[in-house]
């Protein structure tokens, strides 16, 4: 698509309307009907993954399959895991949610604040908040966005339920952290070359993987704490550019 942005368009459109409905909600609805519609959202964000993950790695050589970028994969996620447990991402971002939380029910009792501080926190803190941003403003490329869309609308229509109106007002900060996000990107794509955002892409990939499986089954996937990895494609091509080597 030529519209950059297109995706904080769609999943700012998909948080007004999932919490519209959830507002007409009473009592929340039934964890049974919860947890079957999160495993179903963790299964198609597994796919769409796995699918971003192969389009980048597979060619066709001849009559059969290569893999390519393997390494690269491999580099990022290592070096990725150790800096984003050296850094503990995962704890820094659980105790932001917390301060903010109970700095937020000290001033203001009531289900309006809890319930835009809630789900603010869960639909703009995560991989597929920064992978897609990045992947839109970079490549132009909104699909990983419109998942998103498709699980925030499902996770704000259970929150609003619950809460109430409070949970609407969240899509303002999805809309201007993901659209300023989005846009950071786009001013850089002209300093990366294709190949860069083929890798950035990919590895981008293999996270949301892992984010599906943390929808699917339980949080069994510190991603968090992977998000560095996707600075070690570009570190690669630094190191590869002043040697004069290529990727």
């Amino acid at each position: 698509t030529d519209l950059i942005g297109l995706g904080t368009l769609v999943n700012t459109a998909a948080v007004l309307a999932g919490s519209g409905i959830g507002l007409f909600l009473k009592g929340g609805l039934k964890k049974r009907f919860q947890d079957t519609l999160m495993q179903g959202l963790g299964l198609a964000t597994m796919f769409i993954g796995a699918g971003g993950a192969m389009k980048g790695m597979l060619v066709v050589n001849g009559s059969g399959l290569d893999t390519k970028g393997t390494m690269v994969l491999i580099l990022s996620l290592v070096l990725g895991a150790l800096l984003g447990e050296l850094l503990n991402m995962e704890l820094f971002l659980e105790r932001l949610g917390e301060r903010i939380r109970k700095r937020v029910q000290k001033k203001e009792e009531g289900g309006f604040v809890e319930g835009f501080v809630t789900s603010s926190l869960v639909i703009c803190v995560g991989a597929m908040a920064i992978v897609g941003s990045l992947q839109d403003g970079m490549s132009g490329d909104p699909s990983t966005l419109f998942v998103k869309a498709a699980l925030d609308f499902v996770i704000v229509m259970i929150f609003a339920s619950t809460f109430g109106i409070g949970v609407m007002f969240s899509a303002l900060p999805v809309f201007v952290y993901q659209g300023a996000m989005t846009l950071f990107a786009s001013v850089l794509k002209p300093v990366f070359t294709p190949e860069l955002i083929a890798n950035l892409s990919f590895v981008g990939s293999v996270l949301i993987f892992a984010v599906g499986v943390n929808i699917a089954f339980g949080k069994k996937i510190k991603v968090a704490n992977l998000l560095p990895a996707m600075l070690v494609p570009a570190v690669i091509q630094v190191i590869m550019s002043i040697g004069g080597w290529s990727m």
